[in-house]
């Protein structure tokens, strides 16, 4: 069985950084695209970014979160800067087994981390 296991969350104020990690327990060969998605307290989970040939990510991090992989390690990453309160939130780590499909859906991916706590303070 899969398991992915993320770190790196935190409390920081809004200005700060953060860099998560997740680190996946089967070969990340396997996973075509590796993605984050976060869900704030009354809201439905939404795409953050994804890497699959290259990375993606949703209007409101482009420019501030940067998303990488290291398939040596199977690992992905997501370092964070300039956060914002509106940043808050569970951060999910994602692997989807094939490029085909909807990157920016999470019921297109088959992998789930168990999530991440970040809080932004203003």
């Amino acid at each position: 069985q899969v398991q992915w296991v993320e770190s790196g969350g935190g409390l920081v104020q809004a200005g700060g950084s953060l860099r998560l990690s997740c680190a996946a327990s089967v070969g990340t060969f396997s996973v075509a695209v590796m993605g984050w998605f976060r869900q704030a307290p009354g809201k439905e989970r939404e795409f953050v970014a994804a890497f699959a040939w290259s990375p993606y990510y949703a209007d409101s991090v482009k420019g501030r979160f940067t998303i990488s992989r290291d398939n040596a390690k199977n690992t992905v990453y997501l370092q964070m800067n300039g956060l914002k309160p509106e940043d808050t939130g569970v951060y999910y780590c994602a692997g989807k087994r094939h490029y085909s499909g909807n990157y920016f859906a999470s019921s297109n991916y088959d992998y789930w981390g168990q999530g991440t706590q970040v809080t932004v303070s203003s």
